[in-house]
């Protein structure tokens, strides 16, 4: 059986206080009738993501677009027919949404959007609406005060609010310690804190989740921590990505865009197969290898939640 091609628009509207997002509830009369979902609708033939997502949102919530960027493309499968939901992040927007066609919509703060039933297709748009465009992998420093001191700028001046633990020169004791004194900042900041390391430490202190290496993740066979904690790992290629995926990671690196001075014998990825990546990943995935804040943009452009760096936020 052939099945049909659906091709959806769909718009994370932020409030603009950034802590909230708009959803919509569907109809009872139609196919996952009930549930919540992010507003939007099918594409005519002839029409862009962005151009059908600006007829949608003025249809069904009476607002007009003022600026949006993508977000996330979602492929996903069901038993009679393939859906292609292409998400955009509603940054700005005149008037003020209301169910024009009679549907509930509600502003909901983005930690409690998990508290709400969604389609499956909408699972990794929850994701992404929840994850920062900016992912810190903090730098090998031997020294602690200069680590803290670190950590502490990129969180302050920065803004990062995603972290991830590297101190791959570390024996465990000494990483433990200084994973407490950087959840500290992070909880301090209001930001995540990812630990490079095995799973089993979440049972020692309690970060928001771990990152697990392309070797880890390869060797497991089941989702290693809670769901109610963020799993992340590095890829490189499909079939890393597709580990990812069964495993349920939430997000993933996806590296090396560009040569990097650390690893210069690793053929980069470019853009061109970077996106060609992403466009099936099924799930959130920074832009890792040379990025910087001025790669942001491009990297979002094809398809990236964002950027992850070393370099660029470890200064």
């Amino acid at each position: 059986m052939v099945k049909r091609r659906v091709h959806v628009a769909a718009a994370a509207m932020i409030s603009a206080d950034q802590k909230q997002v708009l959803i919509a509830r569907r109809p009872s009369n139609v196919d996952h009738g009930g549930l919540w979902e992010f507003p939007g609708g099918k594409l005519a033939p002839y029409e862009t993501g962005l151009e059908g997502l600006k007829r949608e949102l003025h249809e069904e919530l009476g607002v007009e677009i003022v600026r949006a960027r993508p977000l996330i493309r979602v492929h996903h499968e069901y038993p009679d027919k393939h859906i292609l939901l292409d998400v955009w992040q509603v940054q700005e927007f005149a008037g003020e949404p209301f169910g024009r066609e009679g549907q509930a919509v509600r502003w909901v703060p983005m930690e409690e959007l998990a508290n709400y039933p969604f389609p499956a297709a909408n699972l990794p748009i929850l994701r992404a609406v929840m994850l920062p465009t900016d992912y810190l992998i903090t730098g090998e420093e031997a020294d602690e005060e200069r680590f803290e001191a670190l950590l502490e700028r990129a969180l302050r001046e920065d803004g990062v609010r995603l972290v991830q633990l590297r101190a791959k020169g570390l024996d465990k004791s000494a990483y433990l310690s200084r994973a407490e004194r950087a959840l500290a900042l992070c909880r301090q900041h209001g930001a995540r804190l990812l630990l490079n390391a095995e799973p089993a430490l979440l049972d020692e202190i309690d970060a928001d989740g771990i990152h697990l290496t392309s070797e880890r993740l390869m060797n497991l066979d089941r989702r290693p921590i809670a769901e109610n904690k963020w799993l992340s790992a590095s890829t490189h290629d499909q079939a890393q990505l597709s580990k990812a995926a069964v495993l349920g990671c939430d997000f993933v690196t996806l590296s090396p865009l560009r040569t990097t001075p650390s690893h210069p014998e690793v053929a980069p990825l470019g853009w061109h197969d970077f996106q060609q990546l992403v466009e099936r990943a099924g799930m959130p995935v920074f832009a890792l290898g040379g990025m910087t804040r001025f790669d942001a943009n491009h990297a979002r452009a094809v398809g990236a939640q964002g950027i992850a760096s070393i370099r660029d936020f470890w200064k």
